[in-house]
């Protein structure tokens, strides 16, 4: 059985424009795409190449860090705080920044991994989670708009915290016998 291809969605911001002709589009096609199959490709401009590239270089640098720091990052809530390296899914690391919007949250984290501090990453950071945080909100308003709840979207979105969460996925090596990145995600 050959996979379903995923709808690509140009969420530019010249289609962007709340109820603009282009912006009707996008909505349709983002709706029939998580109608169908859940999920999309996003293609976005409101991230630049720029701090494309600073994020994946922060990724690289909260990575490199000693496990013994990594684990520092805790949290109630799942899938929030580091996670990896485990004998079931040993090549598998992931960690997250809770209420990576804010400031607040942006330096809390960065202090516990750098106590010294690390101001390229806690920039690059805050400035990546706000940014797709800001698609996010597009397109929940344009799920909310389409059922007609327009007005709880805006309740819930001014009341949610963002959490960033970076993953790093390794290559299994030959004489490893074949070792899962990821336990299934469905049945």
């Amino acid at each position: 059985m050959t996979p379903p291809k995923l709808s690509v969605i140009d969420f530019s911001l010249k289609n962007l424009i709340p109820n603009s002709s282009s912006w009707i589009t996008t909505c349709s096609e983002a709706m029939h795409a998580l109608e169908k199959h859940g999920v999309f490709i996003a293609k976005y401009d409101g991230v630049p190449q720029e701090l494309d590239d600073a994020i994946f270089s922060a990724s690289r640098d909260v990575f490199d860090l000693p496990t013994e720091v990594k684990v520092l990052s805790t949290s109630d809530t799942p899938y929030h705080a580091y996670s990896g390296k485990t004998p079931v899914m040993p090549l598998y690391e992931s960690i997250g920044i809770e209420n990576a919007t804010t400031p607040e949250g942006v330096e809390f984290f960065t202090k516990l991994m750098w106590p010294s501090g690390n101001e390229s990453f806690g920039k690059s950071a805050l400035m990546f989670s706000k940014a797709v945080t800001e698609l996010y909100q597009i397109v929940m308003r344009m799920v909310a708009k389409s059922y007609g709840i327009e007005e709880q979207c805006e309740t819930l979105l001014g009341s949610s915290l963002q959490n960033l969460r970076f993953m790093k996925y390794l290559c299994p090596q030959e004489d490893e016998g074949n070792p899962l990145g990821m336990l299934p995600h469905t049945s």
